[in-house]
C-alpha cells in the first residue's frame, strides 16, 4: 500500500501547526446551527390555552351563570380581576422581556443571525449576515436585573466599523447562549469589540 495516512499524532501536530500559523482557534472548524423555535412555540401554546380558559370562564360566569359566587369568599368581580391580571401577564410578559425567535448559523463563510419579535403581534423579520473575515466582534447588554439580554454585532467596513441593531436573546436557553458566545468568540479578531459576554 503506497499511500498511508496517519490520523493520530501526526494529524494533531498538523492541526496545531495550522492553528498557530493562521492565528485561529480550532473551535472555528466546528460549525453549528440552532434556533429557539421550541421555546417560541411553547410561549404561543401557553397564550392560546390561557385565552381559551379565560373565555370559558367568562362564558360560564356571565353568559351561562353556572358558577356560583361568592367562590372561596370572593365575588365574581374579584375573580375576574385576578384572572384578567394573570392573563395580561401571560400575554405581555414575553413582549416586556423582548422575546424573539432567533436562528443562528456559522456554517460556510458567513455568520447568519435571523430574528423577529415573538409577542402577540409578530414583528418584522430581520436577517444579519456577516462575512467571517470582516466580523469585528460583539458586545452584550442586559437590563432589568438580567431578565432582558441582547447582543450587538460589529462588522469591519471600508470606512470603519458598522454596528448592527441589538438582537434580544432572552428567549434562548442557557445552552443556546453558550453556543452563540462560543461561536462568536471563535470567529472574533484578537482586538474585538467585546463587552460583558458572561450572560449565562
Amino acid at each position: 500500500m503506497p499511500y498511508v495516512i496517519c490520523f493520530s499524532s501526526d494529524f494533531r501536530v498538523l492541526l496545531r501547526w495550522f492553528s498557530e500559523k493562521n492565528e485561529v482557534s480550532l473551535l472555528k472548524f466546528t460549525a453549528m446551527t440552532f434556533d429557539n423555535s421550541k421555546t417560541i412555540i411553547n410561549v404561543r401554546i401557553k397564550l392560546f390555552i390561557a385565552t381559551v380558559l379565560f373565555l370559558v370562564y367568562i362564558a360560564l360566569t356571565y353568559a351561562a351563570k353556572l358558577i356560583k359566587f361568592p367562590l372561596l369568599g370572593m365575588s365574581d368581580t374579584a375573580w375576574t380581576l385576578i384572572l384578567v391580571a394573570i392573563y395580561l401577564i401571560i400575554a405581555f410578559l414575553p413582549m416586556f422581556l423582548n422575546y424573539q425567535f432567533v436562528f443562528f448559523s456559522d456554517e460556510g463563510e458567513r455568520l447568519v443571525l435571523r430574528y423577529f419579535t415573538a409577542g402577540i403581534v409578530g414583528g418584522r423579520k430581520n436577517s444579519v449576515e456577516i462575512n467571517k473575515r470582516t466580523f469585528a466582534g460583539y458586545k452584550t447588554e442586559s437590563k432589568y436585573f438580567g431578565l432582558v439580554k441582547s447582543v450587538v454585532l460589529f462588522q469591519q467596513m471600508g470606512q470603519g466599523v458598522a454596528k448592527y441593531p441589538p438582537v434580544y436573546i432572552s428567549a434562548l436557553s442557557k445552552e443556546q447562549r453558550s453556543k452563540l458566545f462560543r461561536s462568536l468568540n471563535a470567529h472574533s479578531p484578537k482586538e474585538q469589540v467585546h463587552l460583558d459576554h458572561n450572560m449565562s
